[in-house]
């Protein structure tokens, strides 16, 4: 009973230390960053069940992790990269708004 008490205590003060109470900033999570989160879930799932458990699940982890990054570093390449042709195009393009300067 007590191990069960001092877990649970423990997930409760890992929880509550890593919430953020602060609302001043909120920055969105890069293409780096979740494709590394999905390959290494994905990787650690298939090293599982493929591999000899907690060790395959290890590996398929890092292995997907980095794979993932690469996916998600060649996204945000190419929608820089689509973004910076649009611009060009779209260069010589006026924007007015609907209130007339007089």
């Amino acid at each position: 009973m007590k191990k069960i008490f001092l877990l649970f205590g423990l997930i409760l003060a890992v929880i509550v230390s890593s919430t953020d109470f602060t609302m001043a900033q909120r920055r969105k999570m890069s293409s780096q960053a979740k494709g590394a989160l999905i390959g290494g879930a994905g990787g650690a799932i298939a090293g599982g069940l493929i591999g000899h458990g907690v060790k395959g699940a290890l590996i398929g982890g890092a292995i997907g992790a980095g794979g993932g990054y690469v996916v998600g570093n060649e996204h945000r390449r190419n929608k820089a990269k689509r973004r910076a042709y649009y611009r060009s195009q779209n260069r010589s393009a006026r924007y007015y708004s609907r209130r007339r300067h007089n």
